[in-house]
């Protein structure tokens, strides 16, 4: 390891488990006992709709840790899920619901219990000046307009499904994305009249596409968890990021990004 000019910060590591909080913010470069901070490479196996937020989380990581190279696979939660119980190597999973999480705890992945870190809801989101004229979900099961959902085995996919039901609404969609950026894509296209969407997405989107909120989204909240996996190559730059989403700057950046407490 090539050494860190000047003086290491010395930032304590508070946490052993997975999903513990923190206020330090994350991992600085050095722990209190004097060890150096996490070096290496850092794989984190997340949902598509945390691109944003995650990507931020680890370019502080490796402001802080020059000697760290965090590497992110963002897809839908259902592929990630199937990834590592195939033998992916990853050192932290986050899903967008607990439903994924759970077949990879099943399989005896974690290292320890994972922890809901966050919330989301889904959004509707169109091109920008509305051309289908879309109000609200109802326009899900309207068969002249071209819609897009998630594919009904990812979070997205599975939470549409649920409000399309609480709504009594038979949706009608054009196409059926594997993961939110997917779908997204397809309004900021205008290959779609709308999508179904996560909030938070029709946020980062900006000026690109405009969202309708909806009631019946309230009824349906994905609960995001997240966890060291047990076969991590490194533990260490792991539970540093663990603690960083957890930390009291991690879950204001992600209330800033448009996600829930958990």
């Amino acid at each position: 390891m090539r050494k860190l000019a000047g003086v290491l910060l010395v930032v304590p590591l508070l946490v052993a488990g997975c999903g513990s909080g923190t206020d330090d913010g994350g991992a600085a470069a050095a722990s209190s006992s004097g060890h150096p901070g996490p070096t290496g490479t850092l794989t984190v196996f997340a949902a598509a709709s945390l691109t944003g937020v995650f990507t931020a989380f680890g370019d502080q990581l490796e402001q802080e840790n020059p000697d760290l190279d965090v590497q992110f696979n963002f897809a839908g939660s259902s592929a990630l899920a199937t990834q590592l119980t195939q033998g992916a190597p990853a050192d932290v999973f986050a899903s967008a619901n607990e439903k994924q999480m759970t077949l990879v705890t099943d399989a005896g992945l974690q290292a320890e219990d994972p922890a809901v870190f966050t919330g989301n809801v889904l959004g509707i989101a169109v091109p920008k000046g509305n051309p289908g004229n879309v109000t609200g979900l109802a326009d899900f099961g309207n068969a002249d307009l071209t819609l897009a959902v998630c594919a009904p085995d990812v979070p997205c996919g599975a939470a549409a499904e649920a409000v399309f039901a609480d709504a009594g609404i038979t949706a009608q969609p054009d196409t059926e994305e594997e993961d939110v950026k997917a779908a997204l894509t397809k309004v900021q296209l205008g290959e779609v009249d709308a999508a179904l969407v996560y909030a938070t997405d029709v946020q980062a989107a900006g000026a690109d596409v405009e969202g309708i909120p909806f009631p019946e989204a309230e009824q349906e909240v994905n609960a995001y968890s997240i966890c060291v996996l047990q076969a991590a190559p490194n533990p260490v730059a792991a539970q540093a990021f663990v603690d960083l989403v957890d930390s009291d700057a991690g879950q204001q950046a992600l209330a800033d990004a448009g996600f829930r407490a958990p």
